[in-house]
């Protein structure tokens, strides 16, 4: 594909990039996007969206990723598997090193969204894949009928957390802040809601995760009560992990600006900090934004409509 030059190379296949294709295509630009997963990003991992428009019945993550997929290649939009590597200035274009390829392209927008952060207790990376997840969708069935607990209070964290009461015994929820704490709890009040009032659901509040334990597989957890400071064992046979994300920029460093904690730095359309080069989605810098997949899509829009707007410039200034 390195013979091929786009107009608009788009990493990362969630709502923000797969918008941002449906535009880029509608606005006459040859288009392609490179993703490394199934289509949706984050999304896919939803057990159902309830909150994006034009849809008044609930339906998986999923199965929205792919409708968005699906829309952009009716469209034409051209899709390629991979992994972004790195990203460099050739003349007149940029080159998105990946895997086993380069694409060459005029304009390129970043919508490589995040990656999950992981449990920082003793034990949990040496568990991760044997009771240890970062997904319910994809692995609860793999703990039909046992003991489980999630870890996290956000959205994420509660709807995984309901999604698993339809396969788990029981589902322990580990939230670090106390009960009586407003902000303990940082999910939508009809999650709330529904997890508080759950039988299978129990909520252990002012607690974090110290250590994983086993034998081969999870056997226990080690909780910390933070108000107290005192140890209590807790067996359970996996752990679910939902603590937010860290951006997938690693790829991007010494290219273009990126704050602090990694996101990438934009203006309010779009633009990083280097000529050509745009960025959607969870990737940004979070400050005054939500985590959203109807937010990721119109800046994704908002992308593609910019550098629809940087190649007409550059090839009117020849």
């Amino acid at each position: 594909m390195m013979d091929d030059i786009w107009d608009v190379i788009i990493v990362g296949g969630g709502p923000a990039g797969l918008t941002a294709g449906i535009y880029a295509k509608r606005a006459g630009l040859n288009t392609v996007v490179l993703e490394k997963a199934i289509a949706g990003g984050q999304l896919a991992e939803a057990v159902t969206v309830e909150n994006f428009p034009g849809f008044p019945e609930p339906l998986p993550g999923a199965e929205l990723g792919e409708r968005m997929r699906k829309q952009a290649e009716k469209l034409g939009v051209r899709f390629q598997r991979g992994e972004a590597r790195g990203l460099k200035r050739e003349g007149d274009f940029w080159v998105v090193e990946a895997d086993a390829t380069e694409l060459k392209g005029r304009a390129v927008i970043i919508a490589t969204g995040g990656v999950p952060k992981e449990l920082p207790a003793k034990g949990a990376r040496e568990f991760k894949g044997r009771g240890v997840s970062y997904c319910a969708t994809c692995d609860g069935f793999f703990f039909r009928g046992k003991k489980v607990l999630m870890v996290g209070a956000g959205d994420a964290a509660l709807e995984e957390a309901l999604f698993l009461t339809d396969i788990c015994e029981k589902v322990y929820v580990a939230v670090r802040h106390p009960a009586d704490d407003p902000h303990a709890i940082r999910a939508a009040a009809v999650l709330k809601e529904r997890a508080l009032s759950h039988p299978k659901i129990e909520f252990l509040w002012n607690v974090v995760v110290e250590e994983v334990r086993g034998d081969g597989a999870v056997k226990e957890v080690v909780l910390k009560d933070l108000g107290s400071g005192e140890l209590k064992n807790l067996p359970v046979e996996g752990v679910f992990v939902k603590i937010g994300y860290r951006p997938a920029t690693e790829w991007l460093r010494g290219v273009v600006e990126l704050d602090e904690g990694g996101y990438v730095v934009t203006d309010e359309w779009m633009r990083t900090s280097r000529p050509g080069v745009f960025a959607a989605g969870d990737v940004r810098v979070p400050v005054g934004r939500y985590a959203q997949a109807v937010i990721a899509a119109a800046e994704g829009a908002i992308a593609a409509l910019k550098a629809h707007e940087y190649i007409s410039e550059k090839v009117r200034g020849r």
